[in-house]
């Protein structure tokens, strides 16, 4: 697997540091990681290469993670960072674009393709459908990341992740109260019904939010985001956004 490194710049001026796989077959799928990940852990790798299958892969790491510049705002001017891949996948010369991400990169990619838009297909994989839910021990662990400052010392410190200390200006719109705008764009919602995290209300929330075409997966054992992800389910969910993508290019052309 030949991963071509690449330096990407939101519009806001944030460097994304990114890595490319190239893919034939005109589609692009731009992976999202979640809190605390990059594109070099194990698990991102595996995904990027089972996608890879079936579409080139652009996978980014968010503001304020691994080797990209700047300050994790938690999820929202990450729009910016997956629209910057977005637009380099445009330029590379592909056709269709789709969006996939995981947990906190899941409610970024439904963000970005309902607020700026301009892709193909959407799939959030164990994604929060609003803020502030508190009520499982990994969700406070999370908050306490993101709101207290000794939090914010310990996951720079041990996963290399810098998080703006300032917090939001305004509170940005959730991520269920946006969904509805993806349509007519193809949207997916997979959550696993074993996810120690966010219970799969989170993922029934988008879905009743959302407009079609619009699917939901409640996976039997499925966990939490890129660490519980199998080969069968990747492979599952690359087939559904080379087919969707491909009909919803077909359907506006």
């Amino acid at each position: 697997m030949i991963v071509q490194p690449l330096t990407l710049y939101s519009m806001d001026g944030v460097r994304i540091d990114a890595g490319h796989l190239p893919g034939a077959d005109g589609l692009c799928v731009v992976l999202a990681h979640g809190f605390t990940g990059n594109r070099r852990l194990p698990a991102p790798r595996r995904i990027a290469a089972a996608l890879n299958r079936v579409a080139g892969v652009i996978a980014i790491d968010l503001r304020g993670h691994g080797r990209s510049g700047g300050l994790s705002t938690a999820g929202d001017r990450e729009i910016l960072d997956v629209d910057a891949a977005v637009r380099h996948a445009r330029h590379l010369g592909y056709e269709r674009v789709a969006l996939v991400g995981f947990s906190m990169g899941g409610m970024i990619v439904v963000r970005h393709a309902a607020l700026l838009g301009g892709v193909d297909a959407v799939v959030s994989v164990s994604a929060p459908a609003r803020w502030y839910y508190r009520d499982t021990r990994p969700m406070r662990r999370a908050h306490w990341a993101i709101e207290r400052r000794s939090g914010r010392v310990a996951v720079r410190l041990a996963r290399r992740t810098r998080i703006t200390p300032r917090g939001w200006v305004r509170e940005p719109e959730a991520p269920y109260a946006v969904a509805g705008r993806i349509s007519p764009v193809p949207f997916l919602v997979v959550h696993g019904d074993s996810d120690p995290f966010l219970p799969v209300e989170h993922a029934e929330q988008l879905y009743d939010a959302a407009g079609e075409p619009r699917e939901l997966w409640v996976e039997p054992g499925f966990g939490h985001a890129e660490g519980a992800m199998t080969p069968a389910l990747m492979g599952r969910i690359g087939d559904w956004a080379a087919a969707r993508s491909l009909e919803n290019r077909r359907s506006h052309s």
